[in-house]
C-alpha cells in the first residue's frame, strides 16, 4: 500500500534544465572544451562531479583533483546566479496541484532530489509549505543511481521503501528507487523511460488515482 510519494526536483516540480546548461556551457567555453547539449543530455540525473566528468571527456588536457573540485564549485557559482531569479511562477504545470492532492487524501510527501542545491530552489519557488520532507546532495554520500536520497525521504517520513512511490525523469532515478525497493512514475519527456510502466510527459493532469494505479504499484 502506497502512503508516500517522493518527488525528484529538478524536471518533475522544477525545470532548471536551461541554467545547468548555460553554466556548464560558460565553465566549458572558459576551458576551452568542446561542449553542447548533447553533452549536456548525459549529465541528467547525475551529480554534479559526474557531470564534470561527462563534460571533460573532451578536454584538451587532464585536470588534477583540486582543479576538478575548483571548476565544479565555479559552474554550481554560474548556476546559482541563474536560480536567484526563481519564483513560485517557475514552478511546473500540474506539479503544485498534484502534491496539494496527495496531502489533502492523508498521503506524505516528500522531494528526493541529488541537488546540494535544493533548499534554494525550493525556497525560491515556495515548495517548502507543499512537503512534508526533504532529502537532498547535503544529506548523502552517494548520488543516484544509489537509493540513499530516497530511503532518506522515506526515513524523514516515517514510512517503509515499500510503502512509497517515487516519481522521477532521469534514468538514473528510477534505478534509484528500484534499488531502494520503491515503485516509480516516470516524468518521460524524452521518451528515454520506455520500461516504466507508469509514465507521463509531465505532471500536467496527472491525478492521485494516476499515481497509485496497480502497473504503478507492481512494476507490471
Amino acid at each position: 500500500m502506497i502512503r508516500g510519494v517522493i518527488f525528484d526536483l529538478d524536471g518533475v516540480l522544477v525545470s532548471t534544465d536551461e541554467f545547468h546548461y548555460l553554466g556548464w556551457k560558460r565553465l566549458a567555453e572558459e576551458e576551452g572544451i568542446p561542449f553542447g547539449r548533447e553533452v549536456n543530455a548525459r549529465q541528467r540525473g547525475v551529480s554534479r562531479m559526474e557531470s564534470l566528468e561527462v563534460m571533460l571527456e573532451k578536454a584538451p588536457r587532464a585536470y588534477s583533483r583540486e582543479e576538478k573540485l575548483a571548476m565544479a564549485e565555479r559552474k554550481n557559482r554560474y548556476y546559482c546566479e541563474f536560480l536567484a531569479g526563481l519564483t513560485p511562477a517557475d514552478v511546473l504545470p500540474g506539479a503544485r496541484e498534484i502534491l496539494r492532492a496527495l496531502r489533502a487524501r492523508g498521503l506524505k510527501v516528500a522531494v528526493g532530489s541529488s541537488s546540494r542545491n535544493t533548499p534554494a530552489i525550493m525556497e525560491h519557488t515556495g515548495l517548502l509549505d507543499e512537503v512534508d520532507a526533504v532529502a537532498d546532495g547535503n544529506d548523502i554520500t552517494a548520488s543516484k543511481p544509489d537509493p540513499e536520497v530516497f530511503l532518506i525521504a522515506a526515513r524523514r517520513l516515517g514510512l517503509a521503501p515499500g510503502e512509497c512511490l517515487v516519481v522521477e525523469d532521469a534514468p538514473a532515478g528510477v534505478e534509484a528507487a528500484r534499488r531502494g525497493g520503491m515503485a516509480v512514475f516516470a516524468i518521460d519527456a524524452h521518451g528515454l523511460l520506455a520500461d516504466v510502466p507508469c509514465r507521463a510527459a509531465s505532471l500536467g493532469g496527472v491525478t492521485v488515482e494516476d499515481l497509485l494505479a496497480t502497473p504503478c504499484r507492481t512494476g507490471k
